[in-house]
């Protein structure tokens, strides 16, 4: 058996990196010299979400310093984050990366990346800040079993991994994240824990339907989408793929309605407004009077709708190609007005938001210290990123709370011991 650890993060992604690193820091801070902290991956390699989030430029954290209105970006957990965002916020991110020589820059909808694009970036800065540390880190080797062993007053765990390693820690961190969260809900349920059933979060609409087949990669600014079933709406853009919807404002649904949408194994309608705070009648009511000799279909008189979704639309209220304006019947006007402002739309299942996969569910807050992240249940355990019943939307909210939960966790196991 190797020697005792004093940390054991089970999970090498970034908030198992966070903890790791703060622990190390502030113990040797405290007791003059390093600790011995391990990091265990599954996997084989290290950060592997952070290579690939953001299209491989690595979504850092969003440009929102106030906990409160940060907090209101997590669909799991946003009234229990407020205290946890106090204590390390993404001015505390924006500070901790530019110490380490990484700067973050900020595009027009809030999120923030590096300034090189390139995620390797994040990579090199967590794995090196590790190192110098004195983290060991070892990929390929899964934790399979951990037991709370009762010495004197202070606990100690032991630990057995799939390399029939037999490891004993004083502190526990379990950072598996959402993409892994069954062998991370072993490990949290044999020591105590219940935990909410684990379901998919942030992902896109699969709509097979003539109105926007065939138009990938057209994108809206902004439409207003609602799922009455589930008594849902979100604002934003929205962008058409090959499989049918996906964009911030679908991202944003499925992140709110997760659980909702999972019962309802991915079948419900939806209704969209192409053009929110426009009375579509009244418009093309008016056009039909101006435009009288021109072709409905020819011209998209909205410079929210590209022509070929306005083509397609035109299609679906029944007017002809070459139908002018002045010709249109009252009842295909009124359709036209209908696909405009409240056309229904079939979903039929999901699609993954392009290489990035995000769950809810996951460990009970209730059960969990959130000023330390520690366990209730199980002193000298402590949880951090998307183990825990924490999942925001698009827009780099869910790597801002695994930099957050994982200092929390670092920082108070570190003044444990």
């Amino acid at each position: 058996m190797d020697n005792p650890w004093n940390l054991v993060v089970v999970g090498g992604g970034a908030a198992g990196f966070f903890g790791a690193i703060h622990y190390a820091e502030q113990y040797a801070k405290k007791q003059g010299h390093s600790p011995r902290v391990l990091i265990l991956e599954k996997s084989g390699r290290v950060l592997s979400k952070v290579k690939v989030s953001g299209g491989g430029r690595c979504n850092v954290t969003h440009d929102c310093h106030d906990p409160r209105a940060l907090s209101s970006h997590y669909p799991r957990g946003h009234r229990s984050l407020i205290g946890p965002f106090h204590r390390w916020s993404p001015t505390d991110t924006v500070d901790w990366f530019a110490s380490r020589g990484v700067e973050l820059k900020t595009e027009p909808d809030g999120r923030m990346f590096p300034t090189t694009d390139n995620s390797q970036t994040i990579i090199d800065c967590l794995v090196g800040a590790a190192r110098r540390a004195g983290v060991t880190i070892r990929c390929s080797e899964s934790v399979t079993s951990i037991q709370l062993i009762k010495k004197d007053t202070s606990p100690r765990f032991a630990l057995t991994t799939n390399q029939e390693s037999k490891l004993e820690s004083d502190a526990i961190l379990i950072a598996t994240g959402g993409t892994r969260l069954a062998s991370g809900a072993k490990l949290a349920q044999s020591l105590g824990h219940a935990l909410h059933p684990n379901v998919p979060s942030l992902f896109a609409f699969n709509i097979a339907d003539p109105r926007i087949e065939e138009l990938p990669g057209i994108s809206v600014t902004d439409i207003h989408i609602r799922i009455p079933s589930a008594k849902l709406e979100a604002s934003g853009p929205v962008l058409i793929t090959h499989h049918g919807l996906s964009g911030p404002a679908v991202l944003k649904l499925s992140a709110w309605g997760a659980r909702k949408l999972h019962s309802s194994d991915y079948r419900f309608s939806i209704q969209i407004n192409w053009l929110p705070g426009i009375d579509a009648m009244t418009q093309l009511q008016q056009l039909r009077s101006t435009w009288g000799k021109r072709r409905v279909a020819s011209h998209s008189p909205f410079d929210a709708i590209p022509k070929r979704l306005w083509r397609n639309l035109c299609t679906a209220a029944g007017i002809p190609p070459d139908c002018l304006w002045s010709q249109v019947p009252k009842p295909s006007l009124q359709q036209l007005a209908h696909e405009l402002n409240h056309g229904e739309y079939q979903v039929t299942g999901k699609s993954t938001n392009k290489d990035e996969f995000v769950t809810c569910g996951g460990v009970k807050l209730p059960d969990i210290n959130l000023k330390s992240m520690e366990s209730k249940l199980t002193p000298g355990l402590y949880f951090a990123g998307e183990i825990l019943d924490i999942d925001g939307i698009t827009g780099g909210f869910n790597f801002q709370n695994a930099w957050t939960t994982g200092y929390l966790a670092g920082t108070a196991a570190a003044a444990q011991s």
